[in-house]
């Protein structure tokens, strides 16, 4: 029994530790996003440009290509349990509202945190395990301003583009599944899923893909900066942090969710 105790104890110090690391990391990286200039150590644009490059451009196929999926899923699916009713038209509304609110920023978030958020934890563990870190240090570069701040700046603002990008292929495939099953024509059915949405629903999903942002970066540099142990280390420390980067979207969509479909 005092064994599990002080088990117990001991993850609950571990997490907070990290928590507070976290924190720590966030508050360290927007002090050189907003201030770094005026202590002439401007956080390099070339990195914030090279980031958003690998997180964003590079990753938009496969975020377009997944959520024109859900949204083809979520007519067939709608199709399906509306038949019965004869409410089959309903489906725009309910295929509409499902990605802009929930479903195209929740799957942009977990693609960006297996595909980005895995080669940032990668990148900087190499860099612990080889002393690069070290020697940033050394010669006077503080590794949150290169390492951490360029790509939570770009994380916040690619994600958000990607999620309309996604928004916009989920609807899409809902509509190419319900003109082939209804004979709706695809013109007509994004004319109608416009009319239903408003701004509050396409916020929704903004607002939760930055937050998504910041966790994924803070997941990411976090588990980086704690590498230990060699090639092994780093292989552990990045599947640690998809793990705990998705956990974190999932949790965090469930608390906004909660929240906004009150408003």
């Amino acid at each position: 029994m005092k064994h599990k105790v002080e088990k117990i104890g001991r993850f609950v110090t571990s997490a907070v530790e990290e928590l507070g690391y976290g924190i720590m990391l966030f508050v360290e990286s927007i002090y050189w996003l907003f201030l770094g200039r005026l202590n002439k150590q401007p956080v390099s644009s070339a990195l914030i440009f090279t980031q958003a490059m690998q997180i964003g451009v590079l990753a938009t196929p496969i975020v377009v290509i997944l959520c024109f999926a859900v949204g083809m899923m979520l007519a067939i699916q709608g199709l399906e349990t509306l038949k019965p009713y004869g409410a089959q038209a309903q489906v725009v509304t309910g295929i509409a509202v499902s990605v802009t609110r929930e479903f195209s920023a929740l799957i942009t978030g977990i693609i960006v945190a297996g595909r980005s958020g895995s080669a940032i934890t990668a990148r900087i563990g190499t860099m612990m395990e080889s002393q690069e870190v070290d020697a940033l240090q050394v010669i006077g570069i503080n590794p949150v301003r290169y390492l951490a701040a360029p790509a939570l700046l770009a994380m916040i603002v690619v994600m958000p583009i990607l999620t309309i990008f996604g928004d916009l292929m989920g609807m899409l495939g809902g509509g190419v599944y319900t003109s082939y099953e209804l004979g709706m024509p695809i013109d007509i059915y994004m004319g109608r899923s416009f009319e239903v949405i408003n701004v509050f629903d396409v916020m929704q999903g903004v607002l939760k893909s930055i937050v998504f942002a910041v966790l994924i970066v803070i997941v990411s540099v976090l588990n980086g900066f704690q590498v230990k142990g060699g090639a092994e280390g780093v292989g552990l420390a990045t599947t640690r942090s998809v793990v705990m980067s998705i956990s974190a979207i999932v949790i965090a969509d469930m608390i906004f969710t909660f929240f906004l479909t009150r408003v």
